[in-house]
């Protein structure tokens, strides 16, 4: 795997319109039920004497790493029962993944799991660690893609105790959830506001290959992201927030995670073309996964306000810009 490099002068680099360790509207420590407070309180052998609010990511839910009277830290997110059943359905599923997957990966590890004063409450291994800052560092970013070659590796063979928990289908997924274009062109769906040289018949026809071209591979994680990172003191990468991990091929997380690479003005092509990860992928896999993800972004962005979190809807018109103006770059459109 060739190290990322910078394109130059050649284009400049562009910003999320906030910083992805900002995106985040939790609740602090205080702001939990006491009865929750206390049940955390236990594990940790006292109240904890620092809580560290992870300011990153696009939900709701408490999280936050806590330091015990004993100096040890967990990684702890809680949500509601009733209020935010979908974050308490999220965490358990990851915890049942993050117990399975081969040992040895730059993955946090579950400790426990609780239920108290009607929220649920998982505790993770902490990472002592950052989200990486964009622009990428050229050096992060390989670290970052280092880490993701020891997943997609160990993954492309998934174990049984994994594919015995159902995962989805990325094939599946893409059916029902990322594909717009389409909608789009037949009127289904708002057109999102487009630069005039965006080819909709062409982007319809490119997103169409996708849920074909992911019914091979192994298992990916769906959702990696920069903020889907952390990198330790030591340079090397951690990749969280394994809830949507699907049965689909590494290549989709490596364009996935280029987006910011190349909004970072460095040599993403080369990036995903040198990757071990997307060995073997059809030609234009790149092409119809920048095309698919621009449509799922730009479609979410016009989708109104969310409740998530106040900065979704920009971060996904930003993305969704970028991954459209890699496309248009790739195929010389703009």
């Amino acid at each position: 795997m060739a190290p990322v490099r910078q394109h130059g002068p050649v284009r400049a680099t562009s910003l999320p319109p906030v910083p992805y360790d900002a995106t985040a509207v939790r609740p602090d420590w205080a702001e939990l039920p006491a009865g929750l407070r206390d049940a955390l309180a236990a594990r940790l052998g006292g109240p904890p004497v620092a809580v560290r609010v992870a300011r990153a990511g696009f939900t709701r839910g408490f999280a936050a790493v806590l330091t015990g009277p004993d100096g040890s830290r967990v990684f702890v997110k809680a949500a509601a029962l009733a209020e935010q059943r979908h974050l308490v359905d999220w965490y358990a599923h990851e915890a049942a993944i993050l117990a399975r997957l081969p040992a040895g990966l730059p993955v946090a590890r579950p400790r426990w799991a609780l239920t108290e004063a009607g929220w649920y409450a998982l505790g993770l291994d902490a990472v002592d660690g950052r989200t990486p800052g964009l622009p990428w560092d050229p050096a992060e970013l390989d670290a970052a893609l280092a880490a993701y070659d020891e997943v997609a590796a160990a993954l492309a063979d998934p174990p049984a105790e994994l594919v015995a928990l159902g995962l989805p289908r990325l094939a599946d997924l893409a059916r029902d959830d990322i594909l717009w274009w389409g909608e789009v062109a037949a009127g289904r769906e708002p057109t999102p506001e487009l630069p005039a040289w965006a080819p909709l018949s062409e982007l319809v026809e490119l997103e169409s290959h996708l849920p074909g071209y992911a019914e091979h591979g192994g298992l990916a994680h769906g959702d990696l992201r920069v903020d889907n990172l952390l990198l330790d003191a030591g340079g090397r990468a951690w990749i969280c927030d394994w809830n949507w991990l699907c049965h689909g091929p590494a290549w989709f997380d490596l364009a996935s995670l280029l987006i910011t690479g190349y909004a970072s003005g460095l040599d993403a092509d080369a990036a995903f073309a040198t990757h071990p990860a997307s060995a073997g992928a059809p030609a234009d896999a790149l092409d119809v996964t920048l095309a698919a993800l621009a449509g799922y972004f730009l479609t979410s962005a016009a989708a109104g306000p969310s409740t998530a979190s106040p900065h979704i809807r920009s971060h996904q018109r930003w993305s969704g810009d970028q991954a459209l103006g890699w496309l248009a770059a790739r195929r010389g459109w703009s």
